[in-house]
């Protein structure tokens, strides 16, 4: 399960209280977030960049120094095999507990950021409900049952109720 979506994880309860101030602060705070978020790097693509480096500055090293340089090439082509056929590498890790974030825990938050921005408005939903009478007959058949609703959320119960829609994500590489 995400970390995002289990409620006595620091990261949501960090999360939730971010989402909340935004969205006290109003549409502008959403926008300037959501850049925000588009400029962050995440750990995977610190460790593509990384890897990328090391290979470069090994091939350099082996071609102006020394051939026992290419054992840099190597490592780096270890780490970079490491990211490709396991969830996530030890030094996705690494940048992980130095702050980084998983690509999908970013990518949970510009979404929460854009519902509550409404962006997905026009989309229908179980709320949007045109005939009564077919949903009360799906109902009566153990269907699902809702009534559509205008009212305003407080910010920290939207906030939490988006966090709580998100999907199940992989523990594994989301970079």
């Amino acid at each position: 399960m995400s970390a995002l979506l289990n409620p006595t994880c620091k990261t949501h309860r960090e999360l939730c209280d971010r989402l909340t101030r935004i969205a006290e602060q109003g549409r502008d705070a959403v926008n300037a977030r959501i850049a925000e978020l588009d400029r962050e790097w995440t750990s995977g693509r610190l460790v593509k960049a990384v890897t990328g480096v090391l290979l470069l500055a090994g091939l350099a090293l082996t071609a102006w120094v020394s051939p026992w340089w290419l054992i840099l090439v190597a490592v780096a082509g270890v780490v970079l095999l490491q990211y490709l056929f396991q969830s996530r590498s030890w030094l996705a890790e690494v940048f992980i507990r130095c702050g980084y974030r998983m690509g999908a825990q970013i990518e949970d938050e510009r979404i929460a950021l854009r519902v509550l921005r409404g962006d997905f408005r026009h989309l229908p939903t179980l709320g949007n409900i045109v005939d009564r009478d077919a949903i009360a007959r799906m109902e009566g058949e153990g269907g699902p049952s809702v009534e559509p609703t205008e009212d305003k959320y407080d910010a920290r119960d939207a906030a939490s109720q988006i966090l709580a829609g998100a999907p199940n994500r992989p523990a594994g590489n989301a970079a």
